[in-house]
């Protein structure tokens, strides 16, 4: 028998938490009281839907994208296909590499159509779906997907086009084929994110370096969309030239990707270094919480 899903206010009394299944959601919005109520009203009634419609259309979604792949039917299912669709003549990717983000950006649709606010943010395990009107969102860098350390932030103004933040890495919950501690991307949309860092975070690789475990992504999970290929497990450690070099192929990568308006910044960490990419958003360290969403 299938759970139900979870949705409360946590202790805050400010964010609303929704969890079913793999999805984790943190959310919050700025606005009069009246317009914050119905926003997370209109969030839940779309969440508790969102994953049997992404289940109804699994197979479609583990199928690579580009010519001839299944046509999709749900609303988040083609924000996924549409994410990852610029990337399939170059790169092996599946609508999957963009599925976080664009449950992200579904339900901060459902708020915004509902309600008018001044700001609000989706964080769907760390890839997060942005609405500016007014002031100001502080976007915090982490060197882990997963319980990482905070490096650095990203200040995002209403004029900015930036509305979608992700990261991606080895050591987070979905599988990459890179040895990326962390790629975090700034770009239009939240899925959009998801699919560009999931790519420049491929591409921070070493290959065939005896310090990187891999293991075929089937072995771990039968139902991979990875299939076969090998994902990494492990990264040992690193003498500088190789951190560099790794990260060289990275940067290539996100430098095409900004020259394509695919994304408008990114931040990649590998054991201690960063590069960044891309302007005219400034990637710096903060002091401060306030008003911060962690990527």
């Amino acid at each position: 028998m299938k759970e139900r899903a979870q949705i409360r206010l946590l202790p805050d009394g400010r964010r609303l938490y929704l969890h079913d299944g793999p999805i984790d959601i943190v959310l919050e919005a700025f606005g009069t009281a009246r317009e914050i109520e119905m926003a997370y009203l209109a969030a839940a009634q779309r969440f508790v839907t969102v994953l049997e419609e992404l289940c109804e259309e699994l197979p479609a979604l583990r199928t690579p994208a580009g010519h001839g792949a299944p046509k999709l039917a749900g609303a988040a299912a083609n924000r996924m296909a549409a994410a990852v669709a610029p990337y399939a003549a170059r790169w092996f990717i599946t609508p999957m590499a963009a599925v976080a983000g664009a449950v992200a950006e579904e339900i901060l649709s459902a708020m915004t159509s509902a309600a008018r606010l001044e700001r609000a943010y989706v964080n769907d395990g760390g890839d997060i779906a942005l609405h500016i009107e007014q002031g100001h969102f502080i976007a915090g860098m982490v060197d882990s997907p997963v319980g990482g350390s905070l490096f650095g932030s990203a200040a995002l103004e209403a004029a900015q086009p930036v509305r979608g933040i992700a990261t991606s890495g080895w050591r987070g919950r979905s599988f990459s084929l890179g040895i990326a501690d962390a790629v975090t991307v700034l770009a239009d949309g939240a899925a959009m994110a998801d699919a560009a860092a999931t790519i420049i975070a491929n591409a921070v690789d070493l290959p065939g370096h005896p310090q990187v475990t891999r293991i075929a992504a089937q072995d771990l999970a039968p139902d991979s969309d990875l299939g076969g290929r090998l994902v990494t497990q492990a990264v040992g450690p690193l003498t500088s030239s190789e951190v560099a070099r790794a990260l060289d192929a990275g940067e290539i990568v996100a430098s095409e990707l900004l020259s394509q308006a695919l994304i408008r910044a990114a931040a990649l960490h590998l054991q201690g270094e960063t590069r960044m990419v891309g302007g005219p958003l400034q990637l710096k360290p903060t002091t401060s919480d306030r008003g911060l969403v962690h990527a």
